[in-house]
């Protein structure tokens, strides 16, 4: 199956904003990609005419990402937090249905990096919470043709969902009703005994897949069954982008956020191109 094969602009820079979107689309398209992933790390820092206009310039294929960052929270947070995250996603479903973006993803549960203890009673409750606050969000991306791809995230970002299982324990009633699942082969590689069997598991539930070695760096050339894993894909029927998701140290907040503490290639742009040449070969 060919599939689209993309790349985040956090990739080289941090936040996204009007002023430098149009060099880095045009970055991207010129080295080969097919699509981009637009994190929106704030509602207005970039606009929807502005990416129009850079997608029709590129021909490349949007998919809006969020960050959830401090103060970002739909569970065991106070009511003002939940609303004005609540609030944020429900930008980037609009910022998404204004670009032709078809999904928003991002571990749209809790701050990232939050992590605290739970009994098997209290993450019941949590997972119940997390469903009535992330309900209204998700009939607002239905009513915008707009699926959300909520992010399971290793154990050292958090300890709300950090597996495909717990994933679809806690939102199995709102799976297939704007709700979808994300993965990234990083945070799979450290949480799933077999990422095989939690693909498999994903199903039909999967609308968005993130790549990229497991360094953090690009695909390719590391550790990973990157055969297999496009195979498994493949058999569950999944048909959206490959998207390459790392980050520069350059940048503060997101190497903080990402724990990456060393360069990863010799440059962004080899670790984009590599990558690239890489995901074509499959």
């Amino acid at each position: 199956m060919k599939r689209l094969v993309g790349i985040s602009t956090w990739v080289w820079e941090s936040p996204l904003t009007d002023a430098n979107l149009g060099g880095l689309l045009a970055k991207i398209a010129a080295m080969g990609f097919d699509a981009v992933e637009l994190p929106l790390e704030n509602d207005g820092d970039f606009t929807p005419a502005a990416v129009r206009e850079s997608l029709a310039a590129t021909g490349l294929t949007p998919f809006i990402v969020g960050a959830m960052a401090p103060g970002r929270d739909l569970v065991a947070a106070a009511p003002a937090s939940v609303e004005r995250t609540q609030a944020y996603l429900m930008a980037c479903i609009t910022m998404a249905g204004s670009i032709g973006s078809p999904t928003v993803c991002g571990p749209f549960y809790a701050q990232t990096g939050r992590v605290w203890r739970m009994s098997r009673e209290q993450r019941h409750e949590a997972y119940a919470e997390l469903r009535r606050n992330l309900q209204p969000v998700a009939v607002r991306a239905q009513e915008a043709g707009v699926v959300l791809g909520i992010e399971p995230l290793n154990r050292y970002e958090t300890s709300l969902i950090n597996t495909v299982e717990q994933a679809l324990e806690a939102l199995e009633p709102l799976l297939g009703n704007g709700v979808g699942l994300a993965l990234d082969s990083y945070h799979l590689h450290i949480e799933e005994r077999s990422v095989t069997a939690a693909v498999r598991a994903a199903g039909e539930h999967l609308v968005h897949v993130q790549v990229c070695g497991n360094d953090r760096g690009a695909p390719g050339g590391d550790q990973t069954d990157w055969e297999g894993f496009v195979r498994v894909l493949d058999e569950v029927g999944y048909g959206g982008p490959l998207n390459i998701e790392s980050f520069t140290v350059e940048n503060a907040a997101i190497a903080v956020a990402a724990s990456i503490w060393r360069p990863l290639a010799p440059s962004q742009d080899e670790l984009a191109t590599r990558g690239l040449a890489f995901l074509r070969s499959l």
